[in-house]
């Protein structure tokens, strides 16, 4: 047998191409993520948070995209992690910095350092969430609760908190105590133990009440009111969830035993 002809095939089944569908949408999550950072360099602000919930809706399609066309592969899975990082850790820390944090610089008493370390702290916490989630999904599956805040809603919380501050007429130096206070509890939830709820058992793909249906559209209308407004608190709720419904747990757990 020709040399020139074995070639080809050992080459071959070393080549392994990439699903391009589900990865084109996890290049729109690192898309909308460098573009949030490039807005908030400029001081606009409600691009960047467009650009972080643009990053949102394609993460949260990918991998439905995936399952869905059975093109789930290793390198997705990769990649998806890196674009996740960069939209929801690097570009959310970013946002929230340019718009607030960076006032702490004036705070000399306080070392001048305080804005960036924040930053910093939360942009470590989504790499250390992530790749928990990767562990724990490799481990257990990935359809059970989480096991602290996701970094898509703690990047959510923290940049439509910017976006919403702004609309409110507030400037960064007015709103760096709460932005403060979220952008560490945000951190410290990520990296936290406390269960929040999944959603990824709904299947769209299945029959379903109507009632869905009616307050999908419901949601969707009142995101289209007040876009700012509406997807902050919602997202806050969701923030808040998780350590309520622990209290909530030990409440009952410590009622039962009494």
């Amino acid at each position: 047998m020709n040399e020139s002809n074995a070639m080809p095939a050992t080459a071959q089944s070393r080549r392994k191409g990439i699903y391009l569908l589900p990865n084109l949408f996890t290049t729109g999550t690192l898309f909308g993520g460098f573009y949030a950072i490039v807005q908030a360099m400029g001081g606009r602000f409600e691009a960047a948070a467009a650009g972080i919930l643009a990053a949102m809706v394609a993460d949260g399609l990918d991998g439905r995209i995936a399952r869905l066309t059975n093109t789930q592969s290793d390198f997705g899975k990769e990649y998806d992690s890196l674009c996740d990082m960069v939209a929801f850790g690097v570009a959310a820390a970013i946002v929230v910095y340019a718009f607030s944090l960076h006032h702490f610089s004036e705070y000399k008493w306080l070392g001048g350092k305080l804005g960036w370390a924040l930053a910093f702290l939360f942009a470590a916490c989504a790499a250390l969430r992530l790749a928990r989630f990767n562990v724990l999904t490799a481990i257990a599956g990935s359809n059970k609760d989480f096991f602290g805040l996701p970094s898509p809603s703690a990047a959510a919380t923290v940049v439509f908190f910017v976006w919403a501050a702004h609309s409110w007429g507030l400037d960064g130096e007015t709103a760096l105590l709460p932005a403060s206070i979220l952008t560490l509890g945000c951190a410290l939830l990520m990296v936290s133990n406390i269960r929040y709820a999944s959603f990824k058992q709904v299947k769209l793909s299945r029959r379903g009440p109507f009632l869905y249906m009616v307050l999908f559209v419901g949601i969707f209308t009142l995101i289209l009111i007040n876009p700012p407004n509406v997807l902050f608190w919602g997202f806050f709720g969701y923030t808040l969830s998780g350590p309520a419904l622990t209290l909530w747990r030990r409440y009952r757990r410590t009622s039962a035993l009494a």
